[in-house]
């Protein structure tokens, strides 16, 4: 069994901000338009990602595999769209906690079938993906809350939610 992961407690709120210096994310130089032909590329990087002959290993004992990182991308996505429906559908709502790092685990991320993964990566991904496409700029601005009270438009939760995806394509070196 791998060793577990120091969990990541930072606020990546600042992504929206400011570009990042590590995957180089940019907010200002996406708007949300951008953002549904966006996911899409990506779950194609992460097809290519997910038939690596070592998408297992880890670089590094506390660092996730590719595989990992994809089923982390597979659940961000559709994280994600649960998120921006509840934001569609009801005014200023707050959104349940997710510890990403409880979820690897009792999912058994590392343990999963790459095959498997990339199928539901692409259709999370064409889910969210169709979601950002009917935002409009009557429903860009509704406001959600994250359960620490970070408060996100539509636009900026899709913003937020790219970035995340950018900076794990980055981090696999795809």
């Amino acid at each position: 069994m791998p060793e577990p992961i120091e969990p990541d407690t930072k606020d990546w709120t600042w992504v929206l901000e400011q570009p990042c210096a590590d995957c180089g994310f940019d907010p200002a130089a996406q708007p949300l338009a951008a953002v549904p032909g966006l996911i899409h590329d990506t779950a194609m990087v992460w097809s290519d990602v997910l038939r690596r002959p070592d998408v297992r290993d880890r670089p590094a004992p506390q660092v996730w595999s590719p595989l990992e990182y994809a089923c982390h991308i597979r659940d961000v996505h559709r994280l994600f769209a649960e998120r921006v429906e509840l934001m569609l559908r009801e005014d200023e709502p707050t959104f349940a906690n997710w510890d990403q790092d409880e979820t690897a685990v009792a999912s058994a991320y590392g343990d999963q079938d790459p095959a498997e993964v990339d199928i539901d990566l692409i259709e999370a991904a064409g889910h969210v993906a169709g979601l950002y496409s009917t935002v409009t700029a009557e429903t860009s601005g509704r406001v959600g809350f994250r359960s620490n009270g970070s408060a996100f438009t539509v636009e900026t939760l899709g913003l937020y939610h790219l970035h995340d995806v950018v900076h794990h394509v980055h981090d696999v070196g795809a």
